[in-house]
């Protein structure tokens, strides 16, 4: 059974929330690795410029503040998206970072987009399972002599949530390795639906769709590669998942992407279950969060951290005028609200996988800090 210590949101005159971080990664354990000299990738989720709901940066400055006092040469780093946006490249991924208070004003180290420039630049870790036989990770992060991972607890369109695993893993992935963990799901459109609006078509990043001559959107499988961006900018539901396994198969191949991220190296991983949002950072607004917020967790494990993340929400009541449209607060409590969100995706298989796999355990003592 691993522990994951936990430390609520109540602060009080000389212990205020900064403080209590430290503690708790204290209390986990994190003084236990050899940090001296080493290449520490912090992994995070800058944010999409226009979503508020990320990690504060002032976390960040004071993780990397224990670890340079640590002798660390610590980084804040995450790769390149798939889609378009703001951080689809290193520069405007920086510029991102930079414009969300990620930057050498606010937090005491660099920031290196792990994928390079282009995302292009990797490196193939053999894992030898089941979906892949490598993981495409950034290379930046493949070279880090330790990982030290930082989420932003929340909801997610495909995976059901994301953690620790979803960050370490789709995070981590190169713009190949994205492509990867996606293709086993691709998205049909409901022509009796399509308005040929054509916003599908301006934002689709790998040129798969068209309109026909009957001005109706058009997939081109061949070069779809299963982002669901299309769905995303959909505002008349024309563009739709294909709700087969596809969801849960993604969460197998991101188990085993972080497989190849922690292999052979001292990790530590800490959730920030806090403005809550049902949908990904990566969207450039954020919904209102689905619980009152509920603290910060650390632990070695990332499944058992995960689990016992996701036991805090499902136990938490939930907040008003949100996704839920809950009545009155505190309704909703002891309910999967993930699944309720997203009710075509099952966290708890891509859980149990990883444990299967040899990442955690899905058994965990909780202790409060």
């Amino acid at each position: 059974m691993s522990k994951v210590y936990f430390t609520d949101m109540r602060t009080k005159p000389g212990r205020n929330l900064l403080d209590k971080l430290e503690i708790v990664i204290k209390k986990a354990g994190i003084e236990q690795i050899d940090f001296k000299d080493k290449f520490t990738a912090i992994k995070i989720h800058f944010g999409e410029p226009g979503n508020l709901s990320y990690i504060r940066a002032n976390y960040a400055a004071k993780l990397v503040k224990f670890l340079l006092a640590k002798q660390a040469k610590p980084f804040l780093t995450d790769s390149n998206t798939l889609y378009l946006g703001k951080r689809s490249n290193a520069l405007d991924h920086i510029e991102s970072a930079y414009e969300n208070g990620f930057n050498p004003v606010a937090v005491p180290c660099p920031v290196i987009i792990a994928d390079g420039l282009k995302a292009i630049d990797y490196q193939e870790i053999p894992v030898n399972l089941k979906y892949c036989k490598t993981a495409k990770i950034g290379a930046a992060i493949a070279e880090a002599d330790i990982i030290v991972s930082m989420n932003h607890f929340k909801g997610h369109e495909q995976a059901g949530f994301g953690g620790a695993l979803k960050n370490l893993g789709m995070g981590s992935a190169s713009r190949t390795g994205k492509l990867e963990l996606h293709s086993s799901s691709q998205p049909i459109v409901d022509t009796s639906l399509c308005t040929s609006c054509g916003q599908c078509v301006k934002y689709c990043a790998s040129d798969a769709i068209h309109l026909n001559a009957a001005k109706k959107a058009e997939i081109d499988y061949k070069k779809c590669v299963g982002c669901g961006q299309c769905v995303a900018v959909c505002q008349f539901d024309a563009a739709q998942p294909v709700w087969d396994n596809s969801a849960d198969i993604m969460n197998f191949k991101i188990a085993e992407y972080v497989v190849g991220v922690l292999k052979d190296k001292p990790n530590f991983h800490i959730n920030f279950v806090m403005d809550v949002s049902p949908n990904c950072d990566c969207w450039n607004c954020n919904d209102a969060a689905i619980v009152p917020n509920i603290g910060i967790a650390a632990s070695f494990d990332p499944v058992a951290l995960d689990k016992a993340c996701a036991d805090m929400v499902t136990q938490s009541g939930a907040n008003l005028h949100t996704i839920l449209n809950t009545q009155k607060y505190g309704e909703l409590q002891e309910v999967d609200k993930f699944t309720m969100i997203h009710p075509n995706t099952d966290w708890l298989a891509g859980l149990k996988y990883a444990a299967a796999i040899g990442l955690g355990s899905l058994e965990y003592e909780l202790v409060t800090v």
